[in-house]
């Protein structure tokens, strides 16, 4: 899975994208620092406590087991990730991001990194569109103090360019594409437009659901060789909406004058995104005093505690600012960057946890690791989907899978449930 990080030049993706992963890379004051696409993980908390919590009780309930110390420094997690971390059950699991160049009206023309910048979208399965809500920037991505680009138009030109950049692709065979309606029917139409986008990820849902909306909305449209643009921009732009799902961060909120994003906020809400306000400077600022031990903070936690290495090296400014930061980030609704992408990932990609095992016994590896792999699994994934998650040769070898709270028999059909831990059987 990946999130891209999308917007204008200069309105903070860079540090935002370094606020998520703690990946130093390139940040200053002008458009188009980033060139090619930065990419990096991000670690998320799950929305619920970790599994090994049941284990541990169900241990501690059989004597198999002390109870937690105020000594543990883990706070009582058993868990042995392969990736992430977990502490207290809270467990932090890995999202790619994709911090992509400054996008510039016109792009779909060539403009700025033109169509690359287009073409590096197709690889994401959902975008945060980045937005300067405090005006200070105009939509190039040119420092103007105050006075920039309204929020609103900043979102209104990434959803235009998109389409546009969409019927590009289109326009440039649909001749020879509305030829073989002619010749063939209206099953050549759904093809054509499958084949002309699938190198950016249409499916064929994609398409029925487009050429419905045109004929919703349209129903004089009439044939697909007398369609106009108006016609084009209703198939794109419903590709698009499913294709691309966008929700916004609302950055430099605080330097931004109330209400300022009110109106972007029920575009993007309308349309099923979110809107969180943030600061990415804070945001990055926080993790960076993380990262060197300062302060105890996790991934979208809004509080922190200074560490003995904090109490020795920082100094009371430095902690005002940082309790500062904290104080901010908790007045905002939807819980900064974390939240929001917590949001895009869990709500909008409908995405589930799944704690694949080998023994269902003990919620082990073949090491003995305890719940090592938490993935993050599409909505309908099934059993033999949660195989070829794994491994390709499980998939391919798959015999069952037992549900490993149940020890329940379940075949390759079972849809996969948030937070099942399953133990695969295959051939070898």
């Amino acid at each position: 899975m990946r999130i891209g990080l999308v917007g204008k030049p200069n309105v903070g993706k860079s540090t935002m994208f370094s606020a998520l992963t703690e990946t130093p890379v390139e940040i200053a004051n002008y458009p188009f620092t980033t060139i090619e696409p930065n990419v990096g993980v991000a670690w998320l908390p799950l929305p619920d406590n970790c599994a090994c919590q049941e284990l541990r009780r169900k241990r501690e309930d059989s004597g198999r087991l002390e109870e937690q110390t105020h000594e543990d420094p883990r706070l009582g997690s058993i868990c042995v990730p392969n990736s992430g971390r977990c502490r207290n059950h809270k467990r932090l699991v890995p999202v790619t991001m994709i911090d992509v160049a400054g996008l510039v009206p016109g792009a779909h023309e060539g403009r700025g990194r033109g169509n690359q910048f287009l073409s590096d979208l197709a690889r994401c399965d959902a975008l945060i569109q980045v937005v300067d809500v405090s005006g200070s920037t105009d939509m190039e991505g040119n420092p103007v103090g105050t006075g920039g680009s309204d929020p609103l138009d900043e979102h209104r030109f990434l959803l235009d360019e998109i389409d546009c950049w969409i019927i590009g692709i289109l326009e440039a065979g649909w001749q020879r594409g509305t030829r073989r309606v002619q010749a063939e029917g209206d099953k050549a139409l759904s093809s054509y437009v499958l084949d002309q986008l699938t190198g950016i990820g249409v499916k064929e849902r994609h398409v029925s659901m487009a050429l419905s909306e045109v004929h919703s909305k349209h129903p004089d449209a009439g044939p697909p060789w007398e369609w106009k643009r108006k016609h084009l921009q209703v198939l794109s732009s419903t590709i698009r909406k499913e294709l691309f799902p966008i929700s916004v961060a609302a950055n430099k909120a605080d330097r931004a004058e109330q209400g300022s994003w009110e109106d972007l906020s029920k575009m993007v809400n309308d349309a099923g995104g979110s809107v969180v306000p943030t600061s990415a400077e804070a945001e990055l600022a926080l993790r960076r005093a993380s990262k060197a031990g300062l302060i105890q903070n996790n991934p979208g936690e809004t509080s922190f505690q200074i560490t003995e290495k904090g109490k020795e090296n920082m100094t009371e400014k430095q902690e005002n600012a940082l309790k500062s930061i904290v104080e901010s980030l908790g007045n905002w609704d939807g819980g900064g960057l974390i939240g929001l992408l917590s949001e895009v990932v869990f709500d909008r990609l409908s995405r589930r946890v799944a704690y694949p095992v080998q023994d269902e016994t003990h919620w082990t590896d073949g090491d003995g690791n305890i719940l090592p792999d938490a993935l993050l699994i599409a909505e309908g994934t099934t059993a033999k989907g949660l195989a070829y998650e794994v491994h390709s040769d499980l998939g391919d070898g798959f015999i069952r899978a037992v549900d490993a709270r149940s020890s329940r028999v379940i075949g390759a059909d079972y849809e996969v449930q948030d937070g099942d831990i399953i133990s695969i059987y295959a051939k070898t």
